[in-house]
């Protein structure tokens, strides 16, 4: 399944990303996954927890895809 996430502002660090979506139950379960080397971001394995995501970036964890979108995007639509 695809999730499309409006990200406000210039960027939302990858831990962040993880619990907003409902993937992770708390940040510290986000940190470890990333640590892991669970989560891939553009196809790459992304092992920054904190790794700042922008607009039309692409993230892949647990069977999921998720799409970050500007909020500016979304609201013209």
């Amino acid at each position: 399944m695809t999730i499309r996430f409006s990200v406000e502002g210039e960027f939302i660090q990858l831990d962040q990303l993880l619990k907003a979506v409902g993937l992770c139950g708390s940040g510290g379960e986000a940190k470890q996954r990333v640590a892991d080397g669970d989560v891939f971001v553009d196809g790459d394995i992304e092992n920054r927890k904190r790794a700042k995501l922008r607009p039309g970036q692409r993230v892949d964890f647990a069977g999921e895809t998720i799409e970050l979108i500007s909020a500016d995007v979304l609201a013209a639509v």
